[in-house]
């Protein structure tokens, strides 16, 4: 553990990273560093306590609070989405279900295609992001995709699927995502310090995200104002650690859903990654990840069941996490042995 903790220090101070790292086993703490400035301006340090963005990792707090309704009955995966929303979204193909959407086979246009996208930092939302505040507001950017592929041809990341699938939550319960998600992920999980942070008003212990390794400018002006189903959240690097036992000890659903969501649907070659129902798997081994990529936010969890072995790397730059992830993907598997 030495050599890779040595490893991290010089990769992080060569990197000029910004940001938290930790790396536990079997809930033992084995390494933690903390780097960088949550604001630049104002000279304040990132410390544990920080709130970072962590961009699409919400995909699993989605997928967790649909699986609860499934569990309660509420929805099943082969619920039309047309038929739970109507006419909201007309461009959706009524044979889209709520599985094809928690797996990115559904064939819907995308709002936010990645493929498009050459750099997250040049990115600009299709519609003014201070308007994106509800998951209803989304709708505007939503509507005029057409359908790409027949539902369950292929797998396709799609962004804008799970604002659809934050859409049909809040219809199925009269509750606004974000409550039902704190309810049924973050309250069972004692995530006290995740919640979706409106970005023209963060707290004093959040971190900006910035675009570059140097320089003052946020990613203020490219994210919504406040994410919903697809991405947009603040947490700490204690509360992930926290939400991955308790995903594992049916805190937050049955163990038998748990399995079934981590289980590999899909290999995604151009990752290197496979796919569960809202988690990233490693293509080797069944560690199971949160990832999230946008303009000041790059972030990766993952953790091993089998081992118990976790680490977490979460950056308030566009790439800052990256070099680090690949040190530790690389070591992995001879980390777990």
């Amino acid at each position: 553990m030495a050599a890779i903790s040595a490893s991290i220090e010089r990769v992080a101070n060569e990197s000029n990273f910004s940001g938290v790292v930790r790396i536990a086993l079997s809930g033992s703490l084995l390494f933690e560093g903390v780097w960088g400035l949550a604001d630049r301006a104002h000279k304040i340090p990132n410390s544990i306590e920080t709130q970072f963005g962590i961009a699409s990792a919400v995909k699993g707090f989605t997928a967790l609070a649909v699986m609860s309704l499934v569990t309660d009955g509420a929805l099943t995966l082969g619920s039309s989405v047309r038929d739970i929303l109507g006419d909201e979204l007309k461009d959706i193909d009524p044979a889209v279900t709520v599985g094809h959407l928690l797996s990115h086979t559904s064939g819907i246009g995308d709002y936010l295609d990645e493929g498009t996208v050459s750099d997250v930092s040049d990115y600009v939302m299709p519609v003014p992001v201070h308007e994106l505040a509800t998951t209803k507001d989304y709708l505007a950017a939503l509507r005029g995709h057409p359908m790409k592929f027949t539902p369950g041809e292929r797998f396709e990341y799609c962004n804008g699927g799970y604002v659809v699938l934050a859409l049909v939550i809040e219809a199925v319960t009269g509750s606004t995502f974000h409550e039902v998600v704190a309810e049924r992920v973050f309250v069972p999980a004692g995530m006290s310090s995740t919640a979706f942070l409106r970005m023209d008003e963060l707290p004093g212990a959040a971190a900006l995200g910035y675009l570059a390794t140097d320089g003052l400018r946020t990613n203020q002006l490219h994210l919504p104002v406040r994410g919903s189903g697809d991405g947009g959240a603040y947490s700490t690097i204690d509360d992930l650690s926290r939400f991955w036992a308790a995903l594992f000890t049916d805190k937050i659903l049955p163990a038998a859903v748990v399995t079934e969501m981590t289980r590999p649907r899909h290999d995604v070659p151009t990752e290197s990654k496979r796919y569960g129902l809202g988690f990233w798997l490693r293509q080797d081994r069944p560690t199971v990840m949160l990832e999230g990529y946008d303009a000041g936010v790059s972030f990766r969890s993952a953790y091993d069941p089998g081992s118990e072995f976790l680490y977490t790397v979460i950056s308030n730059t566009s790439d800052g996490a990256w070099p680090l992830v690949k040190q530790l993907d690389e070591r992995l598997p001879d980390l777990v042995a």
